[in-house]
């Protein structure tokens, strides 16, 4: 089976992901990973791909594609594969399709913006070790240091207030839209997202199996 989740930032996409790699024994592919491997690798599309990241340029689209559909005829992926984070727009959409990419789900993992500002806004991260905390669901026993190793838990960057806002903006104009894309191809499932992860991984296997 091949599959595309979405989400917004926040809503647990790679956590789910990871889980359903594990489930169904499929690989988990990531857009960031390919593309660092392509080029480590010397591939052709690596090769064109680190001619635009030496620049500090956006690698484009049909780059991106062509070593996505490297990745996805390796052994691994016979029996399908999770795309998480990609496509991220229409255009792409569109572009994996003309590429004769097949997707059969794509399950849209839906939490409201509110609960992921607080998910997010909440959330703290061990400089050291790397152990995430959140301050109402799951602080550390000592306010600031990491029950496991004693480092500063600190609020990143990627989840100071004003950084979520603006994530989610761009999710919601750029993102968003491969909902109804794919919703008007029969192809979308959407999962209402727990607050337990296990509740809505459990919801998630349901879409995948049904």
């Amino acid at each position: 089976m091949n599959l595309i989740l979405l989400g917004a930032p926040g809503a647990g996409k790679g956590t789910q992901a990871e889980i359903i790699s594990e489930k169904l024994n499929i690989p988990q592919i990531s857009t960031g990973n390919i593309l660092r491997a392509a080029v480590k690798n010397g591939t052709e599309c690596g090769l064109q791909a680190k001619s635009y990241m030496d620049k500090g340029a956006l690698v484009p689209d049909e780059v991106v594609i062509g070593i996505l559909k490297d990745r996805i005829a390796e052994e691994d992926c016979k029996n399908g594969y999770i795309l998480d984070g990609f496509p991220r727009t229409v255009p792409q959409a569109e572009a994996l399709e003309k590429m004769g990419v097949v997707i059969d789900k794509v399950i849209e993992i839906s939490v409201p913006d509110e609960a992921i500002k607080a998910r997010l806004g909440g959330r703290r991260v061990c400089e050291s070790c790397g152990a995430s905390y959140h301050i109402e669901f799951n602080p550390p026993k000592t306010e600031g240091k990491c029950d496991k190793c004693g480092g500063n838990v600190v609020l990143r960057k990627d989840d100071a207030p004003e950084t979520v806002i603006d994530r989610l903006k761009t999710y919601h104009e750029a993102t968003a839209p491969l909902i109804d894309f794919y919703k008007s191809r029969g192809k979308l499932v959407t999962v209402i997202g727990q607050s337990e992860v296990a509740d809505t991984s459990k919801l998630m296997l349901e879409a995948v199996n049904g």
